[in-house]
């Protein structure tokens, strides 16, 4: 019996085969592009805001509390938005993060905005969390006798989290201000945490700059006093003359602008919190953050370190008035990058997605 012929495929359903794999491969590709703009978060959509991506200069770091105390209260949640945060152990890895494109925010110092507007970033806080850096300048014990402030600083080495960051700016900037170069000390980065505890208690570094609750576990152990304290208002008026705005959300300005929905959502968000914490107590602030935070201090031990850095917060988001141009000063004795570069500060914060965030009937 002889095989059937086969059928050849005529002209029209040849170039018909050919739209089909065509229209296909658009669709998947579609689809693709679709994804990856979801995954970037390069668009606001009509029923929420999508997923952000924010890099933390440190979550268990007191000064930035407000961002994990933000999604342990739900207010993330609350206003639609599926907030990721992530945590890198100093301000400048996080800064990083911001500008390479890998997270859409960054819990940071506000500082960091100037010195990238510097380098040619366009980059601004949208909400100001801290109006004083709630930062401390420690002193080991065995150092006490020889540095009674900065001015004796003076070939040592002083411990900061990270070089590049906020604690190495202010550093400087207390060291020049006490009459040094800043040649002539040696920064050493050491984390924050045990890891700059052990540093203080074995001599890695004689001094250092760091924060809560860090500063009540060395004080617990008598591994070092405080030299100068920034955790208060005052104490930025006197060490730096005036308030000195730093822990942030800011992002890249483009980003803001294209997301107005996404960022309105989130300036609500802290700002509820913001508003929860200046109503609370130490104790019930403590309460709602994860027990790891405590660094095996103890929760009192933690609740006294939140209640020493309370009054570094704002209680609406909103920039100092005075704030930019102390910081810009500050940075500007010792950054070459900024005594040769007019930075404008306006374009470093914005007050637009703040000022409209009314107080909700639970705040």
């Amino acid at each position: 019996m002889r095989a059937p012929t086969p059928r050849i495929p005529t002209r029209r359903a040849t170039r018909a085969a050919r739209a089909a794999v065509a229209l296909t491969g658009v669709l998947a590709l579609t689809a693709l592009t679709g994804c990856a703009d979801h995954a970037s978060g390069s668009s606001d959509s009509a029923g929420g805001a999508g997923k952000v991506k924010i890099m933390v200069g440190g979550l268990d770091k007191v000064i930035y509390l407000p961002a994990m105390l933000t999604q342990r209260l739900g207010y993330f949640k609350d206003e639609g938005v599926d907030v990721q945060l992530l945590t890198e152990s100093a301000g400048v890895q996080a800064e990083t993060a911001l500008v390479s494109g890998d997270v859409q925010g960054t819990v940071g110092f506000y500082d960091h905005t100037l010195d990238l507007q510097a380098k040619g970033k366009q980059v601004e806080s949208v909400v100001q969390l801290a109006q004083a850096p709630g930062e401390v300048e420690v002193v080991s014990t065995k150092a006490a006798d020889e540095i009674k402030g900065p001015e004796d600083f003076k070939g040592k080495k002083l411990g900061v989290t990270g070089l590049g960051s906020s604690t190495d700016f202010l550093t400087k900037y207390l060291a020049v201000h006490g009459g040094l170069k800043t040649s002539e000390f040696t920064p050493v980065a050491v984390g924050a945490g045990q890891t700059f505890v052990s540093a203080l208690q074995q001599g890695s570094i004689q001094a250092g700059m760091t924060t809560e609750p860090t500063v009540s576990t060395i004080l617990d152990k008598k591994a070092g006093s405080v030299l100068v304290d920034l955790r208060t208002p005052d104490g930025s008026r006197a060490a730096l003359g005036g308030l000195y705005p730093s822990s942030s959300l800011y992002m890249n300005t483009a980003w803001v602008n294209g997301h107005k929905d996404t960022v309105h959502r989130l300036a609500r968000a802290f700002v509820r919190t913001l508003r929860w914490m200046a109503s609370h107590t130490p104790e019930d602030i403590a309460a709602k953050m994860p027990a790891d935070y405590q660094q095996g201090g103890g929760r009192a031990l933690y609740a006294q370190a939140v209640k020493n850095s309370l009054p570094m917060f704002t209680t609406d988001g909103v920039m100092p008035p005075d704030g930019p141009s102390t910081v810009k000063r500050v940075l500007s004795t010792f950054d070459p990058n900024l005594q040769n570069v007019d930075v404008d500060v306006e374009k470093t914060y914005t007050t637009e997605f703040v000022k409209d965030t009314a107080p909700s009937s639970d705040d």
